[in-house]
């Protein structure tokens, strides 16, 4: 070495920088969020829907007047293990795909005592058997054309912490969680990074928030005092989509004004028990 330390590693340059990603649920609310902003970052967007077609549609139009291409796929999560092939599909109509974004999902609003066998089914089909088979259908494509790749699942401030009424969604968001890390191990070697990005209550038809501005959602209970923009979770995956990021893997990024940090504080200022109701 002569005494000299060794010159850093470059950074990743403009020509390695994502071109075709696959964001799934991008019929509406987050998932057409970074659809659009993967779009202006420069990307390709294969989309999906399950039962809105015309809003998948409305997204490729958007999508479309970023000056890229839009491909659209229907996507039916409980019809696991073959729905994922559309994963494949998207692959070959953009030709290829260098970020995943894991955004379809569902949830629950009921006590676990008295949830059927089928609802929790359901959930966990939706939010983790779904993440796992299309995430390990995109690592393949990733893999066969050895380029790495991005692969950023839609968690929940609830991969992190319980709620009432969500037994399935927890469990499933904390799944996603642990499977992204795992993911991050196996697929280093490909240069493939694996992250989650945790968003708390964003203001979305998800949230019975269509076309809320987040900005009149007051939320005393929150450090920002408000709910969040789709736009800023999506913002959050598209640096992670970007080359700047590409030695960040295993994370979870919470976008969720503050609520985490609330736990002991706001569980000392309840007044009543209102809180143990779905």
């Amino acid at each position: 070495m002569n005494g000299h330390e060794a010159a850093p590693a470059p950074l990743p340059t403009e020509a390695e920088r994502p071109r075709r990603a696959v964001v799934t649920g991008s019929d509406s609310g987050i998932g057409r969020a970074v659809a659009v902003a993967l779009a202006k970052d420069g990307l390709d967007v294969g989309i999906t829907y399950h039962s809105d077609a015309d809003g998948a549609q409305s997204t490729a139009a958007e999508v479309r007047e970023q000056g890229v291409a839009a491909h659209v796929r229907r996507l039916d999560l409980t019809e696991l293990p073959g729905a994922a092939s559309v994963i494949d599909a998207l692959a070959e109509d953009l030709g290829g795909i260098d970020v995943l974004v894991n955004c379809a999902g569902t949830g629950s609003a009921e006590r676990a005592i008295d949830m059927s066998y089928d609802r929790w089914r359901q959930v966990l089909d939706v939010d983790l058997d779904g993440v796992f088979l299309c995430a390990q259908r995109a690592a393949r494509q990733m893999v066969d054309a050895a380029h790495g790749g991005r692969i950023i699942t839609i968690t929940s401030v609830h991969e992190h912490v319980p709620r009432v009424g969500a037994a399935p969604y927890c469990a499933a968001k904390a799944g996603a969680g642990a499977l992204t890390q795992v993911l991050a191990l196996e697929l280093a070697e490909h240069g493939i990074t694996v992250n989650s990005v945790a968003p708390g209550e964003i203001s979305t038809p998800m949230t019975g928030q269509t076309d809320a501005d987040p900005r009149e959602q007051e939320r005393p209970g929150i450090p920002l005092g408000r709910t969040g923009h789709a736009g800023e979770v999506a913002a959050a995956v598209a640096f992670l989509a970007r080359p700047a990021a590409g030695y960040i893997t295993g994370a979870s990024l919470v976008v969720d004004g503050g609520l985490m940090l609330m736990g002991a504080q706001a569980g000392t200022a309840y007044p009543a028990h209102d809180w143990r109701s779905p």
